[in-house]
């Protein structure tokens, strides 16, 4: 398994047939590095909103915010909830450069969307990951977003269109900010590269963990107006409202 962004080297290998879970260290049989007890125990999101994936008490609904004022992407796809251990694991993936956590999230997220697809979900033309501004991407090393697309490419066969966006304004970080307040901060923070090809296609963002949404209706909002036909989004984890449980 090659896992490192630029490095070619195999840090263990992914498919052989015995291998240790990433989460309890028991040793285990299945395709990924997780034993099914630790799978089965993942937060996977139940009952949500049919276009946000904000988790709801019931399925089939829209939450209050999508009825009123849909967003401009399509739908967005996420297996879990931003609970323990999901949100751990990608803290680490994200802050500790521990790849194998996200390599074996990719996989699992993969997995889920082949799911929807052979449920009659329309595939994209192509996965568009997240940008990051120049100065946290020489803090981080790597755009996490950007390997999940290229793992998520690899195993769905979808195109990845890396260099598609770029974040031209290094704006404060989200997390602190209200969902108002994010807004604001995301107004003129992307561009389009200028020769990409973008008239009547289905694209999908790529991101770790979707929150108010602010980004990806950002960036929807800017394909759209660019002449894209469809944006979803597709993500390791989507928060509940603040305040509200997991």
């Amino acid at each position: 398994m090659r896992c490192q962004p630029r490095y070619d080297g195999a840090v263990y290998i992914w498919l052989k047939n015995k291998q240790s879970c990433l989460l309890c260290g028991e040793t285990t049989d299945t395709p990924q590095p997780i034993c099914t007890p630790c799978e089965s125990e993942l937060p996977w999101l139940g009952d949500q909103c049919s276009i946000c994936a904000l988790p709801l008490p019931m399925a089939g609904l829209r939450c209050g915010q999508c009825a009123t004022q849909p967003p401009a992407f399509e739908r967005v796809l996420a297996p879990w909830a931003y609970d323990f251990p999901i949100d751990s694991l990608i803290a680490r993936f994200k802050h500790q450069a521990k790849w194998p956590l996200g390599r074996l999230m990719g996989e699992l997220l993969a997995q889920s969307l082949q799911h929807h697809f052979n449920e009659g979900l329309e595939p994209p033309d192509a996965l568009v990951p997240v940008p990051l501004a120049n100065r946290r991407l020489r803090q981080r090393g790597f755009n996490q977003a950007s390997m999940l697309a290229r793992w998520l490419s690899a195993t769905l066969k979808i195109p990845c269109e890396e260099q598609l966006l770029r974040r031209v304004l290094d704006t404060p970080a989200q997390q602190a900010l209200d969902a108002r307040a994010r807004r604001r901060n995301l107004r003129q923070a992307f561009a389009i590269t200028p020769d990409a090809v973008l008239a009547n296609r289905h694209l999908a963002l790529v991101d770790d963990v979707l929150t108010t949404g602010a980004t990806a209706q950002a960036l929807a909002r800017l394909l759209l107006d660019a002449g894209v036909a469809r944006v979803d989004v597709y993500c390791l984890a989507r928060t509940p409202k603040p305040g509200e449980p997991a």
